[in-house]
């Protein structure tokens, strides 16, 4: 449980750990996990979802009452819900806006998008493998293991997607979800390889440009459809959070060392997805070009170090 009196900074310095992440979930190849991990906020995030207790709800026809209204606020104190609530704004703003940014930057400019995600990837394992000691057989087969996983999900193909209707639409939710809070594993590179990222991300922007025209006056039945898909991808994402979540903890806690040491794993292997994509679209015709790619990259892992560097120390040994 956390503490009972969260300060307004940092309730504002968690919303702004969100809007990383989301902005890290909006791209194939890169995970709001990782960042989770860098910002040191992984453990706490894990704790406070599995700590989410349907029968808090029962206080709410309480709420008339003295005692109904303590056992509620300690309920959402017990369950971290406005470190959840301050996470997801800042998650929730960054895939809103963020998401038609990045969707233009993979169209227009893949080669640079890609070797910044790089860049940041590589600077995240080179921070977090300084916290994790794999000084035995059992944790190098670990981070083995984790590399090549990752390795393989990161180059698998594309073909084969699953068919834009609501059950694979909570699939989907379900699958993508997973993967945003595990380092090194993207939702957003999940949805691609089923073939739904597209097709969620235009979902998406329909949804909002919908909502916006109802405001101006427009009519209601426009929302319905992107509406509905929306609501169905997000249970299954409710419905994969709830579930993975208390595996990943019951891991950390009796597996903690081997755990870390796979997340972390994850990420290096993982790095083959925008190393494959910027080698597919680059020209590299002459020394000032290359020099770009790498500068690009070298930006990517700046930022960072000089995120990791503003955050407190990890401890994950």
């Amino acid at each position: 449980m956390s503490d009972s009196r969260i300060p307004g900074g940092e309730l504002f310095s968690i919303y702004l750990k969100g809007f990383f992440m989301g902005a890290a979930d909006t791209v194939p190849g890169v995970s709001g996990g990782t960042i989770a991990l860098i910002t040191g906020i992984y453990e706490r995030l894990i704790s406070a979802i599995t700590e989410l207790d349907a029968a808090a709800i029962a206080n709410v026809f309480r709420l008339h009452t003295a005692d109904g209204r303590a056992a509620f606020r300690d309920d959402l104190l017990r369950m971290d819900v406005f470190f959840l609530v301050a996470l997801g704004a800042g998650i929730l703003t960054a895939l809103i806006t963020l998401s038609r940014i990045v969707e233009t930057a993979l169209v227009e400019y893949p080669t640079f998008t890609f070797a910044f995600f790089f860049g940041l990837i590589a600077a995240s394992a080179i921070v977090l493998y300084n916290h994790v000691n794999v000084n035995t057989p059992a944790r190098f087969a670990v981070a083995i293991v984790g590399f090549v996983f990752a390795f393989l999900v990161s180059g698998a193909s594309s073909s084969g997607g699953l068919p834009n209707t609501l059950p694979f639409a909570f699939v989907a939710g379900a699958i993508a979800i997973t993967a945003m809070i595990l380092p090194g594993i993207s939702g957003s590179f999940l949805l691609l390889l089923m073939g739904q990222y597209e097709f969620m991300l235009g979902t998406l922007r329909r949804f909002i440009d919908s909502l916006l025209g109802v405001v101006r006056g427009g009519s209601l039945d426009v929302v319905i459809e992107p509406a509905t898909t929306v609501v169905v991808f997000c249970v299954g994402a409710l419905v994969g959070l709830l579930t993975i979540a208390h595996v990943i903890r019951w891991a950390l806690t009796h597996y903690r060392a081997a755990t870390l040491t796979f997340l972390v794993s994850l990420m290096v292997g993982a790095l083959r997805l925008p190393a494959e994509r910027v080698l597919a679209n680059g020209t590299f015709e002459s020394a000032l070009s290359i020099g770009a790619v790498v500068f690009i990259a070298i930006v990517g892992g700046a930022a960072v170090l000089a995120l990791d560097w503003y955050t407190d120390d990890l401890e994950y040994a």
